[in-house]
């Protein structure tokens, strides 16, 4: 059809999140965040990974899966602004876009042979389960990095570091291997920024648990864990 060009789905990620809510906001805020990309069977080839594991990081270019839509608009309200300030899309990384393409850099940690064929188990991803994966390239230092690139209002925004109050009775229901990863998404405030009621109760789903949740003081306290 014309002005439209198809894609080709050819992985899924594998995430502990399996809702929008509580995904960091850019890719690399939680290091020890793990997931797996599962390619399609149709794209299952061992030759389309030669010489991927010489990379130690990767850009995966996917779809806003859940974030679809057949109109656009021209601004988009940033959530680090509050919820409130206008900017144009093309100046943000709103997922509401004419074309609800996302862009992550994460880090390659390795590959693994399974039933469903080579999967790379990559950090840092900043996917929701699910997402469908629409091409694979190698992070290039000399090309990617641009230490002198001005950041714009993302600059002035900040990061919204809390401190992490996980009771150790709590702590101990968490697998060893995802508490460090829940911890660093827990830090970095799951909240949209316009939302401050120190006594709202947040539940946000991290693996196989509803992960409940106050905010007061710059101190984010688990209060429950809930089995999903």
């Amino acid at each position: 059809m014309e002005n439209q060009i198809p894609m080709k789905i050819i992985a899924r990620i594998r995430s502990p999140f399996p809702e929008k809510f509580g995904i960091p906001r850019q890719a690399g805020l939680a290091p020890s965040l793990r997931a797996t990309v599962v390619f399609e069977p149709e794209y299952r080839n061992p030759d389309a990974l030669r010489g991927i594991s010489d990379f130690s990081h990767l850009w995966l270019i996917w779809q806003f899966s859940e974030a679809v839509r057949s109109e656009w608009s021209p601004t988009v309200r940033p959530p680090r602004l509050g919820g409130n300030a206008r900017m144009g899309v093309f100046a943000t990384r709103s997922p509401f876009r004419p074309n609800a393409i996302g862009l992550s850099c994460v880090e390659l940690v390795g590959l693994r042979e399974t039933g469903e064929g080579t999967v790379l188990e990559v950090a840092g991803a900043d996917l929701m389960d699910g997402t469908p994966i629409l091409d694979i390239k190698p992070y290039i230092p000399y090309a990617d990095a641009r230490p002198e690139a001005r950041g714009g209002f993302t600059e002035t925004a900040g990061d919204f570091l809390l401190n992490v109050n996980f009771p150790e009775k709590l702590r101990e229901m968490v697998d060893i291997t995802q508490i460090d990863a829940l911890l660093e998404v827990l830090s970095h405030d799951p909240r949209p920024s316009y939302q401050s009621d120190p006594d709202r109760i947040y539940g946000m789903r991290f693996g196989e648990f509803n992960v409940r949740f106050r905010v007061e003081d710059g101190v984010l306290t688990v209060t429950e864990l809930q089995r999903a």
